[in-house]
């Protein structure tokens, strides 16, 4: 078993630190200290890789003192924890501290948790970059066909299943086809659809089937930053452009040159935005932050939206000019509500690939647990299937996986139907007493899916005897899908 990665918690607040190093003991080795001077003694003697400090502290505050571990020990992976979310701080912090993540109070243990994780997963790549790099200077050749021979694999794998999971006859299969027609072509493309439906997924093989695939391919949530921190992200900056800005720096449009830059949820952007990045489409050129200079790039623009765009248009939300540069061609990619057939298969994939990541034996569900997923509506897609999934596999133990792991709203969920948490009952037909078994029926199959057809358990929690219980089964015409 390897050793566990090393986490210093620097806050001045001890009861802060003593709720974090309980939560995180178990998958990193915690080191506390309350003040800058400990934590600097405990740089000097501990092999750091992990640096997590609260932004306000009595004698400095956590990016000036992750600036000065940025200079004295460059790899520690550093973040900062703040109840305050001042875009200046955060500029700053990533300007000057180089930090990985500004985590903001109040914390949720498991995203706090995941984040910790994934900087321990990039302190490790950046050994290994370290390492390749080495490598790189005594066998270049070897690792440039290394690299080329990575890069081909990839770009198989989108070429020939588009790397996009779905079943013989699925709404997917005209998504795919569109896709193949248009990727040679080096025009902008726009992907709609609802969130978690797998746009980025469609970008990445869009790139990768085009002639620009050996190129890189960045992406940007367009929704996630500020027009300020958005503008200096995608176009770049010169040193001294603003507070913070103590080196030049490429925006992802300059590093894109040459390959496929995918500018998510591009219809959240403001007006004042808008015309700027119009600009940009059109004249093909860039201008940094505090520069006096333009710079051409050669870049492929893929976007995508969950708004209707074309009504955003007519609103006024959206100019005009820029959706049609943006939209050379469209491709709406369905929700996974028109996807049914879809399910098992996407199921099956993400269970595999998330079991291996967590560790777990899990290899399959049960047919009943996949018939509660085929009936549900999934108004989060792909991402809420992903995310349910990971809960079974945190609540379930053995190789398969059955309904009682499966959130109460998809279990009573029906075939074409809506949330069940949604529905009123005037969402029922029929009379007042075949509305009243609609309901009944629903809740039967819920509890006895919860308690695995424990019959004397589920009668128990309805306050039902044994008898009474068989009788409404038999009326309802319930019983189990499988029974492995």
């Amino acid at each position: 078993m390897s050793a566990l990665p090393t986490l210093l918690v620097v806050d001045d607040e001890v009861r802060g630190l003593e709720a974090l190093q309980r939560i995180l003991e178990d998958d990193f080795n915690v080191i506390t200290a309350t003040n800058v001077k400990q934590a600097e003694t405990i740089l000097e003697r501990e092999w750091i890789q992990l640096l997590l400090c609260d932004q306000r502290m009595p004698e400095t505050t956590g990016v000036q003192f992750l600036t000065r571990v940025r200079k004295l020990w460059p790899d520690v992976v550093r973040m900062i924890l703040s109840g305050y979310t001042d875009a200046e701080d955060i500029i700053q912090g990533i300007n000057e501290a180089g930090i990985y993540q500004y985590i903001t109070k109040p914390w949720h243990p498991d995203s706090l948790l995941l984040t910790l994780k994934n900087a321990a997963h990039l302190f490790n790549l950046q050994r290994e970059n370290e390492l390749l790099n080495i490598e790189l200077k005594r066998t270049p050749e070897a690792l440039e066909q290394r690299i080329s021979s990575k890069r081909e694999r990839l770009r198989k794998q989108y070429q020939c299943e588009d790397g996009i999971v779905r079943a013989p006859g699925s709404p997917m299969e005209r998504v795919c086809a569109k896709v193949q027609r248009v990727a040679p072509y080096d025009v902008t493309v726009l992907l709609s659809g609802e969130s978690g439906t797998g746009k980025e997924l469609c970008a990445r093989a869009l790139h990768y089937n085009s002639l620009r695939w050996d190129k890189p391919f960045v992406v940007e949530n367009c929704a996630a930053l500020p027009d300020e921190l958005l503008e200096s992200e995608l176009f770049g900056y010169k040193r001294g452009a603003f507070t913070g800005a103590v080196e030049d720096r490429a925006g992802l449009f300059e590093r894109a040159d040459g390959g496929t830059i995918f500018l998510d949820e591009i219809g959240e952007v403001s007006a004042a935005f808008q015309v700027k990045l119009l600009r940009v489409l059109q004249e093909g050129e860039i201008r940094p932050l505090g520069c006096a200079q333009r710079r051409k790039v050669d870049v492929r623009v893929i976007a995508a939206t969950n708004r209707e765009l074309e009504a955003e248009v007519r609103a006024g939300r959206f100019r005009q000019d820029l959706y049609y540069r943006i939209s050379s061609f469209t491709i709406g990619l369905p929700p996974l509500r028109e996807r049914a057939s879809d399910i098992p298969l996407l199921a099956n994939t993400i269970l595999r690939e998330t079991a291996k990541q967590f560790g777990k034996a899990a290899r399959k569900f049960t047919d009943e647990a996949l018939a509660c997923m085929q009936a549900y509506h999934w108004p989060g897609n792909v991402r809420e299937l992903q995310n349910q999934i990971k809960h079974m596999l945190v609540m379930g133990d053995g190789e398969v996986l059955g309904a009682e792991l499966l959130a109460a709203r998809i279990v009573m969920a029906v075939p074409g139907g809506e949330e069940s948490e949604s529905e009123s009952l005037s969402d029922f037909d029929g009379s007042l007493k075949q509305r009243i078994e609609t309901i009944e029926a629903r809740i039967l199959r819920e509890v006895l899916i919860r308690h695995r057809w424990n019959k004397s358990r589920a009668a128990r929690e309805l306050g039902l005897s044994r008898v009474g219980l068989r009788s409404k089964l038999e009326r309802y015409a319930l019983e189990r899908v499988d029974r492995l």
